[in-house]
């Protein structure tokens, strides 16, 4: 079986907390009971065994059971966040080929066949032939479709047998995020507990490290900025909380130094991961640096052409909709540029989000780190507008925390900027919005325009 060893170690602590929700505990023994329940259920549905299901709820201990029943039944998992608008779930549905839906709650689960044919994907057929598990998930990119990447689930899971320390951790990212899907397996793993958010406010996320004694929170860069803006962690006792991991975008160097001066005994780790690799295990070069090492046995990586290629077994097996992102000797082209110095990597941010001002390259977390210094700028998106003389200009759509004319607003930048940036990096067009530019995914939303 392709995850015993986490099924042993389940049974091995039937007594000990494995999950927090809506102010109730579930035991290691409730999971596995309900893993069982479920497998019994589903194993008795025609489409579900060896074929692709969604797994449709939210993040709770029934679609944790689920999923783990699905794996068990060697299905190929689709997991979707319930709150997903319905024609896009739809659209996800058609492009993973799904033959069963699966929405657990409650009350138990639901099975709703849909009139689809066996998949003829050479991936999903691939996993379905050997009869193995699989996994596809869809990225949060801010723009365009999805990208829908393969996984063999044994694979992702095999590294998860090296446990680690248990702790009290908030699964921060949705289930169906990678993110969210490692710190549940890295949390269950090792005997921790996973205390489950109602919502993802910094507040609701300060109560709950008071009230649990929360000691790990993974989050993302532009959540550790909101929080600090809102003021609210001066309300509640964080003192139980020793790491922060972060990731899923750039960490503007104003953030981690903000944070680091607010929190200092707590310990930052940036993590590196994406859809298509699963997360790999790093270790930041000092506590308050952007450098990291890949620390995960059988990685490989290079930078080529300024790209961060790399190459590991718990790579996907391809996308479903997409134009395969390896290169012709195995290495998977992140879209990452990045450097290297001393061994440590630093991303410096998305091939697709690079500005280029005539022929200069300008990468937008470099210029919002400089600009998120900047009295009464509360958020701030930077990307690329077309021009005629130059290429591409640097734009930045700024929110405001108090009310300031553009004009003003456009002389501070400058005269804030003037001796921090080189002045192709300084925006040459500034917007004032009074949208979030902070996704659902707790991720900056910036479009460029290429």
């Amino acid at each position: 079986m392709h995850f015993d060893f986490l099924l042993e170690g389940f049974e091995q602590r039937r007594a000990e907390s494995a999950i927090g929700w809506k102010d109730a505990t579930y035991s290691y023994g409730w999971l596995l009971d309900r893993i069982t329940e479920f497998e019994k259920r589903l194993e008795a549905e025609d489409g579900i065994a060896h074929s692709v299901v969604s797994l449709e709820g939210d993040y709770s201990p029934h679609t944790i059971a689920a999923l783990f029943a699905l794996i068990k039944l060697s299905s190929i998992i689709v997991p979707m966040d319930g709150n997903i608008p319905e024609a896009k779930r739809t659209e996800m549905l058609g492009v993973a080929e799904a033959r069963t839906r699966v929405r657990a709650g409650e009350d138990g689960i639901e099975v709703i066949s849909l009139d689809a044919e066996p998949p003829v994907n050479r991936w999903l057929d691939h996993l379905r032939q050997e009869r193995a598990p699989g996994l596809v998930l869809f990225s949060s990119g801010s723009t365009g479709k999805s990208k829908a990447a393969v996984h063999h689930a044994g694979r992702l899971l095999w590294k998860f047998r090296l446990a680690r320390s248990a702790k009290r951790t908030i699964p921060f990212m949705m289930f169906d995020h990678i993110g969210g899907l490692n710190t549940m397996l890295q949390s269950l793993a090792g005997g921790g507990c996973l205390y489950i958010l109602q919502d993802r406010s910094p507040y609701e996320v300060c109560r709950t490290i008071e009230a649990h004694r929360i000691q790990a929170l993974p989050v993302s860069p532009t959540f550790m900025n909101l929080l600090l803006l809102s003021g609210v962690h001066a309300e509640f006792d964080l003192s139980s909380l020793e790491v922060v991991s972060y990731g899923s975008e750039v960490m503007p160097e104003s953030t981690l130094t903000a944070w680091k001066e607010r929190f200092p005994s707590v310990r930052t780790v940036q993590a590196y991961g994406m859809s298509e690799l699963g997360v790999l295990r790093t270790k930041s070069r000092t506590d308050d640096s952007l450098h990291f090492s890949l620390a995960d046995d059988g990685v490989q990586y290079r930078i080529v052409d300024g790209m961060l290629e790399i190459k590991t077994a718990t790579a996907m097996l391809g996308y479903l909709n997409a134009p395969d992102p390896f290169t012709s000797d195995g290495w998977l082209m992140t879209g990452d540029m990045a450097v290297e110095e001393g061994g440590f990597l630093r991303i410096l941010g998305r091939r697709s989000d690079l500005i280029n001002v005539g022929g200069e390259k300008v990468y937008p977390a470099e210029v919002e780190s400089v600009l998120q210094l900047i009295a009464n700028i509360e958020e701030v998106a930077v990307s690329g507008e077309p021009s005629a003389i130059t290429g591409q200009i640097v734009k930045a759509t700024v929110k405001l925390q108090g009310e300031e004319s553009l004009k003003e607003l456009r002389g501070r930048i400058w005269e804030f900027c003037k001796d921090k940036l080189p002045a192709w990096k300084i925006p040459q067009k500034i917007v004032i919005t009074n949208d979030s530019m902070t996704s659902e995914r707790m991720k900056k939303v910036r479009i460029s325009q290429k």
